[in-house]
């Protein structure tokens, strides 16, 4: 093929493997469109085009997969069309510079040796995901291994190895079809790895503990336009209200800043009347007192017992233009319209919160996409709750996608999670990762369910990424051992 035609695939095959993820999940897509990336990669003819089919992938990718980032902006955050378009090209270019990393590393290693190649594969591509969920505090989102949520049998790996060794599996599965398609063997192997998650799939590793309770997840359907309007205070303040009396349970909760103001301006008559359809986890800002300055405030979620003080979690893992402002970047937010957009993020580690007689550990918005630091809380926790604003993103690829993510975490860490969104997707979802209930999006209504707390630990609960980025990093040992003799001999 021409230079341009295998740019073109690249790119191609970068919009269908979003495919792949929810809503669609059409999980046999990322194995085969990441077979054919790596089947380009091995047959670029040089280092630059290895580059440039791993960016143009990336780019396809991206620009499929998180162009809601277009809808934060203009739509909602009102910057103008050509600014917020060119913005959200930038940060997908950027993005899409981790899978031009695995060309370049994979193109600069590539031995010739099939094994030896398939392994540096899969391990440069789980590496360079990790680090685009780590670096510059990280953004996982289309991750591989969320692709592989139910109803795909891979999924059964999730705790053991968490979504980055759900992604190594895909991708040494896709390089061993890269490289060996023709093979009885591969497709074998290929069997094997299905055959292991869907037996991991009814290993039980974790177990109900307590007496199972009633939960009304809350959504108010505010849009975002209004939510901060002093003007229309009052209508957010009897919509939660009114859903809170019609839907009393052991446990009421309500999305991130349901109440939208401070919780020290928040009437104690409101609170008392909320107490009564039963103990309640809202989420609203509370004054910072982890950065000891008195004019900060901290993204947070309240929890409100039955009998006892108020227990607070503050966000601390920050959506950076959203809730803080990165250096260097104040003239960047003065083009959007973000109130309470620079939070002070809470400390690392917090206790669960005791309510309703559950251990509950909060993690609010996009927290829930990182899961090692889920893993912070446990094993004390019995329960995850994720509480989100989703108006951000209008009505577009994130809601399902999120929710996806959320059943991963739930895989993970062996428990129920619960959402409570203020648009959508309100969900009650499994320890398995099977989402039990959820409420349509953009509507006002709550979500009531019976669910339980769990007790115990998964291995990935244990060791977190620590195992697959072992894992990772012994798949290029062998090319290193290789590339280290050569070099010893010249």
């Amino acid at each position: 093929m021409t230079n341009f035609r295998v740019e073109f695939a690249a790119l191609l095959l970068g919009a269908l493997t979003v495919c792949g993820f929810a809503p669609l999940h059409l999980f046999p897509l990322p194995l085969a469109t990441m077979a054919l990336l790596f089947v380009l990669w091995r047959q670029a003819g040089t280092l630059r085009q290895a580059v440039r089919i791993g960016w143009l992938w990336g780019c396809g990718c991206f620009l499929g997969g998180v162009s809601w980032i277009y809808i934060s902006m203009h739509d909602v955050g009102g910057m103008p069309a050509p600014l917020a378009a060119a913005a959200t090209f930038l940060f997908c270019a950027f993005l899409a510079l981790f899978p031009a990393l695995a060309g370049w590393l994979f193109k600069r290693w590539q031995s010739g040796s099939r094994w030896r190649d398939i392994l540096l594969l899969a391990g440069i591509w789980t590496l360079s995901e990790w680090l685009r969920g780590w670096l510059f505090s990280g953004f996982p989102w289309l991750t591989l291994g969320y692709s592989q949520g139910p109803p795909s049998p891979l999924a059964g790996f999730a705790p053991v190895l968490g979504v980055y060794g759900i992604g190594f599996i895909v991708a040494g599965l896709a390089a061993l079809l890269a490289y060996a398609w023709q093979r009885l063997a591969a497709w074998a192997m290929l069997l094997g790895a299905l055959a292991c998650g869907y037996l991991l799939q009814q290993v039980a590793w974790t177990h109900p503990v307590g007496a199972p309770l009633t939960v009304s997840l809350l959504q108010g359907n505010i849009s975002q336009d209004s939510k901060w309007d002093l003007e229309r205070l009052q209508d957010s303040l009897d919509t939660y209200a009114r859903l809170a009396r019609e839907h009393p349970a052991q446990l009421v909760v309500m999305p991130e800043t349901a109440l939208p103001m401070f919780l020290d301006d928040v009437p104690n008559e409101y609170l008392d009347g909320l107490l009564a359809s039963g103990p309640t986890l809202f989420g609203v800002a509370v004054v910072s007192r982890a950065s000891g300055k008195p004019e900060s405030y901290a993204n947070a979620a309240v929890a409100m017992p039955a009998a006892g003080k108020f227990q607070v979690y503050a966000k601390s893992h920050l959506v950076p233009f959203g809730e803080f402002v990165p250096l260097g970047f104040d003239w960047f937010m003065a083009l959007l319209r973000m109130p309470m957009s620079d939070f002070s993020p809470g400390p690392p580690h917090q206790p669960p919160l005791a309510i309703a007689g559950q251990q509950v550990a909060p993690n609010i918005c996009y927290e829930d996409l990182f899961g090692e630091e889920i893993l912070r809380a446990l094993p004390q926790a019995t329960l995850l709750i994720n509480l989100s604003n989703t108006a951000w993103f209008g009505d577009s690829l994130a809601q399902p996608q999120h929710l996806q993510i959320a059943q991963l975490r739930a895989l993970e860490t062996g428990r129920y999670m619960l959402r409570a969104t203020n648009t959508g997707m309100t969900a009650v979802v499994r320890p398995d990762g099977v989402v039990a209930a959820a409420l349509p999006a953009f509507t006002v209504d709550a979500l009531t369910a019976e669910v339980s707390g769990y007790a115990g630990t998964t291995p990935f609960a244990y060791w977190g990424n620590t195992l697959v980025l072992l894992l990772a990093a012994c798949a290029l040992l062998p090319t290193i051992r290789v590339r280290f003799h050569h070099s010893r001999k010249i």
